[in-house]
């Protein structure tokens, strides 16, 4: 008797099923024009809604994004960047970007592990031997092409660092020298737009400063903040000109954090826990501690 009651069901469920799926051919097949030219072209109202409902929903259902999923956050940095990122007395990278990132991955609930590496090496990496980057790292459309950029975090421009009795003291003077750069930093590109200059290449950026001490290059240019850390270590051997300057005119810039390419639930995590760490004063902290005014 049970058996029999289930095999009617099942059958009055299975007919209404096909005229439910008859039925919505018939729909499909009388779609509009005007509704096929927004299947194409663009998105009906209701379908956008859908569609933002979808990306919400996969948000909160991939929270932990594939680079996530281990509960780990690999980092990739160049720890010759002062106060951004150096070597601690522990012997592990410290700065205010390894604060930075690790009350990001804290919001995240994931953990940090770091990989010092060239700087030049970064941006390759990721999606291979790192999951992200934050090293100081100047938002350009060069790199944009081969990785995407959280939100901006710091604005920042380039210094000129000369001896202190070089008589260089405007672009026009850079002309025809040998100019100290960390490779693959924006000096390093700075440098290929000044008339007969020639680039010397460091990985570190102390090297590029040591060198100009001992009069092997005639200038050196790099960000202001490790400028500034240079320029107090060495004050009585060195100047430095700030590159924002009339003199020299160079344009403002802005770090931020390179990610995978196209990875929008891993970004949109970071953006959020970065605005967090800005609203909260936690981001504010950071740079009273590590960088000061």
């Amino acid at each position: 008797m049970k058996k029999s009651a289930v095999v009617l069901l099942l059958a009055v469920t299975m007919a209404f099923t096909g005229c439910g799926e008859e039925k919505d051919a018939s729909q499909n097949a009388d779609t509009s024009a005007d509704e096929k030219v927004d299947l194409q072209g663009g998105e009906s109202d209701t379908q956008s809604e859908n569609r933002t409902d979808l990306g919400e929903d996969a948000n909160a259902a991939d929270a932990n994004s594939d680079v996530l999923a281990d509960g780990v956050l690999n980092v990739g940095t160049n720890a010759e960047f002062p106060p951004f990122e150096f070597v601690g007395d522990d012997g592990e990278p410290d700065g205010f970007d390894m604060a930075l990132v690790k009350a990001i991955a804290e919001k995240l609930g994931v953990e940090v592990q770091v990989e010092n590496m060239e700087f030049d090496s970064l941006v390759a990496s990721i999606g291979s031997k790192i999951d992200i980057a934050i090293a100081g790292m100047t938002v350009t459309d060069e790199r944009k092409a081969m990785v995407d950029f959280s939100d901006n975090y710091y604005e920042a421009v380039q210094y000129v660092i000369v001896p202190a009795d070089s008589d260089i003291a405007q672009a026009a003077d850079l002309e025809g020298k040998n100019i100290g750069v960390q490779l693959g930093t924006t000096g390093d590109f700075i440098v290929e737009d000044i008339k007969d200059a020639t680039a010397s290449q460091y990985n570190k950026a102390v090297d590029a400063v040591n060198d100009l001490r001992n009069g092997r290059v005639d200038a050196v240019i790099i960000d202001k903040n490790p400028a500034q850390v240079f320029g107090e270590q060495f004050k009585d051997e060195v100047k430095l000109f700030d590159g924002e300057s009339p003199e020299f005119g160079f344009e403002k810039e802005y770090y931020a954090i390179a990610m995978p390419k196209g990875d929008e639930a891993l970004a949109k995590k970071i953006n959020d826990a970065l605005a967090e760490l800005k609203s909260d004063g936690t981001f504010d902290e950071l740079v009273s501690q590590y960088i000061g005014n």
